[in-house]
């Protein structure tokens, strides 16, 4: 875990030249076109069994949390709480944070405090993990390390995987991290993200980032042709059946 906290704080200290310029025109443009607050704070499972009071850009309508979230939207089949890119409750500056893929930037402040990473699935709130814990008894698999500011199913699109594929994905990332972590898997996904965002690069399918996690991973008990990450899938397929 070293060697990731390390490319952690190498990432977010040596690109500080871009994105704190991009912070404070990002919060400029909020408060002018979109008033106060600027940036929305809520409490979110960021690790298994640490929760803290995340910070990102306000891309929604004041209310948006009061009006939409899982306790006030009926579960229909996804359990994760995706807001479509073209609903009312985003404001104009949100749009093209969103798009830009901006939103986080001051989530930064987080990974330099060390409770969150430059790469890892994103934090969740507590009533969006409660329903999916109780449908998938490995959702806690997810937050086995730290939540980052992207991650590899930034690499696909969340609106095009399932629930299954999701959590499928977000725990190879993490068995990878813990069993077999190597640094060039950070890096792929990071610039991966890059490309992608900037319209480089096409996303990539579920299969495909299943396979960019197993091609840069150790080949030890991780492997998906066997070992731990094996049984874990197993395991998965089994649950998705019962």
């Amino acid at each position: 875990m070293r060697t990731k906290r390390a490319f952690d704080l190498f990432v977010a200290i040596a690109a500080g030249i871009v994105w704190v310029p991009v912070l404070l025109g990002s919060a400029l443009m909020v408060l002018v076109m979109s008033g106060r607050p600027v940036f929305y704070r809520s409490n979110r499972w960021v690790r298994t069994g640490t929760m803290v009071r995340t910070i990102k850009f306000r891309t929604m309508v004041k209310n948006a949390d009061k009006l939409v979230n899982r306790t006030t939207v009926p579960v229909e089949g996804v359990r994760f709480l995706n807001i479509p890119p073209d609903s009312p409750l985003y404001t104009r500056p949100g749009r093209i944070l969103e798009a830009l893929g901006l939103t986080e930037i001051p989530q930064l402040i987080h990974v330099l405090r060390g409770e969150m990473s430059i790469v890892g699935n994103r934090p969740l709130p507590d009533n969006v993990m409660s329903c999916l814990r109780a449908e998938y008894s490995y959702a806690d698999d997810r937050f086995l390390t730290s939540a980052g500011l992207t991650g590899p199913v930034q690499l696909v699109g969340r609106d095009s995987l399932s629930d299954s594929e999701r959590l499928r994905i977000e725990g190879a990332y993490c068995h990878a991290v813990v069993h077999g972590y190597r640094l060039r898997l950070d890096f792929t996904v990071l610039l991966s993200t890059v490309l992608i965002v900037a319209h480089i690069k096409a996303p990539l399918d579920y299969q495909g980032v299943m396979d960019l996690i197993d091609r840069h991973t150790r080949p030890t008990r991780v492997r998906r042709t066997g070992g731990t990450v094996s049984v874990v899938e197993d395991a998965l397929t089994q649950s998705d059946v019962a």
